[in-house]
């Protein structure tokens, strides 16, 4: 006998409609799994034939062929396991059922019980989208698969409980996806708690409320990792799009918080300086996304710069550039966005203290210039703002005026972002760090003073083309910030100002 049953494919974060088709027939026992499936598919052999007999069922007798269709894709993972159990009881009569709008996803234990996988979220949009009304899942990926609206997602402990509602003998409530309040942080993070570095906390805002790179240089101690930490508590909240398109790729990651499966706080990633490339760009045999992925609409916090090894800091430059990260294996091609606000910290040389107001530097000018060429040309021409954080003094850190708070500064960012959501609307650009070379020459308009004080810069600081466009988006940022249609003489200077240590320190 023959059954088909529907299920659903993922490769990276692409998911797509797949057709589980079993056939027991009568001859030599066997049991076939066909479609480009990995091992672990092949494995749910011994899984569904185990979780078939403990579940009080029999497992048939005879030649046994189950089908993945589409037969031209890999399939990989353990997902399929259900789906593969439900044909192969509907293909030897033990069960009866009519599921034509469903589809089935989970990983069998021998014992019969549903364990989690992973990307549930992703798979519910597709089977939204392909007309699906009902979902069957893992029990922990129920409130996952129900953030999707229009789409019956019902979460399974175990097959006796799938079968038991496909005879509607007991039916299993659709899970419904009640949206929880973050878990209150006691001690958060807030800039009130930076004594001093005026300038440093001016560079964040410019880059919160634009999208931009920033590059933060000082001796240890002076509180670069202290402000990077801080920048996820000015940038705007986020939106439900943005929000599910994060959800999807820590979905397929793994990292869902079955509690709250919306990640709807922007992310902060800080990966130690010994990653390599494809921890950062993603990798596997069927790749899986890394920190810039993971990143995605937040922060992504690379302390020690020029620790980093250089292929690892060279993969940066083409996602920060295009906004996304194809990582390329035999199994296929995958792209995952990573749409982020890269900051990153170094010290100025091997010991931290060249140019120190106090400290001397135990550094040759030799060790100094080996240590700062780690960081390439393009890979700095990528970082908007280069800030430098200088050390703070002592009656900066005694000082018990109040500091401005990441409330008030994340305001005025709300504010500058308003503004470009309604300048960019229908674009497609998110914030001034993303516009286009056409959207540049439209919307980066200069007044008279401003054009000519620009051009006199391009000259004298030896500016690339890609440094020329990054200050104009910076200038357009810190007129936004001021209200201001126009960008004008003093939004040019702010920005150059922003990218001078390039000629302090690489420039020597």
């Amino acid at each position: 006998m023959f059954s088909s049953v529907k299920s659903i494919g993922i490769f990276g974060i692409d998911t797509y409609m797949l057709q589980i088709e079993a056939d027991v027939s009568g001859g030599l026992p066997s049991f076939d799994i066909v479609g480009l499936p990995d091992a672990a598919v092949k494995e749910s052999r011994d899984r569904v034939r185990a979780a078939i007999k403990n579940s009080g069922f029999k497992f048939p007798t005879g030649r046994i062929t189950v089908n993945l269709a589409p037969a031209d894709r890999k399939k990989e993972g353990a997902i399929y396991d259900l789906p593969i159990m439900l044909s192969i009881l509907l293909a030897s009569g033990q069960i009866k059922a009519n599921i034509p709008n469903c589809a089935f996803l989970g990983e069998l234990s021998l014992d019969g019980m549903v364990r989690p996988i992973n990307g549930v979220l992703a798979m519910s949009i597709t089977a939204r989208q392909s007309g699906i009304t009902n979902l069957f899942v893992p029990a922990d990926n129920a409130a996952e698969g129900a953030v999707i609206e229009g789409i019956n997602v019902y979460g399974i402990y175990h097959i006796k409980d799938l079968l038991n509602h496909i005879n509607e003998s007991t039916k299993i409530v659709p899970a419904k996806h009640n949206p929880k309040d973050a878990p209150i942080e006691h001690n958060m993070l807030d800039f009130s708690d930076v004594k001093g570095q005026i300038a440093a906390k001016k560079a964040l805002e410019v880059a919160a409320a634009g999208g931009h790179n920033i590059l933060l240089i000082g001796p240890p101690g002076a509180g670069k990792s202290m402000l990077a930490k801080r920048l996820p508590t000015i940038l705007p909240e986020m939106t439900f799009e943005e929000s599910i398109e994060t959800t999807k790729i820590h979905s397929v990651a793994g990292i869902i918080d079955k509690e709250n499966p919306i990640v709807s706080k922007r992310p902060f990633r800080a990966p130690h300086h010994t990653i390599s490339a494809a921890g950062l760009t993603g990798g596997g045999t069927v790749p899986k996304p890394g920190e810039i992925s993971l990143a995605h609409n937040g922060v992504l916090f690379l302390d020690e710069l020029p620790e980093f090894r250089r292929d690892a800091m060279e993969a940066l430059r083409s996602p920060l550039e295009d906004g996304v990260v194809t990582v390329s294996r035999v199994s296929g091609s995958v792209t995952y966005p990573s749409s982020i606000t890269l900051v990153a910290a170094m010290n100025p040389c091997p010991c931290g203290y060249y140019g120190h107001p106090t400290k001397a530097c135990s550094c040759s000018l030799n060790m100094v210039r080996k240590y700062l060429n780690r960081i390439s040309g393009p890979m700095l021409d990528r970082l908007d703002l280069h800030v430098e954080v200088p050390p703070v003094d002592y009656k900066s850190l005694a000082n018990t005026a109040k500091s401005e708070t990441s409330a008030e500064i994340r305001e005025r960012v709300n504010k500058a972002r308003d503004i470009q959501n309604r300048r960019y609307k229908g674009t497609g650009v998110t914030c001034n760090a993303r516009l286009t070379p056409s959207l540049l020459r439209k919307f980066c308009i200069m007044t008279n003073d401003a054009a000519d004080y620009l051009s006199r810069s391009f000259d004298e600081l030896g500016l690339s083309a890609r440094a020329y466009d990054r200050i104009l988006k910076v200038a357009r940022t810190v007129a936004d910030l001021e209200g201001s249609e126009k960008i004008e003489k003093q939004h040019i200077l702010a920005s150059i100002r922003f990218r001078s240590l390039d000629r302090k320190y690489w420039n020597e």
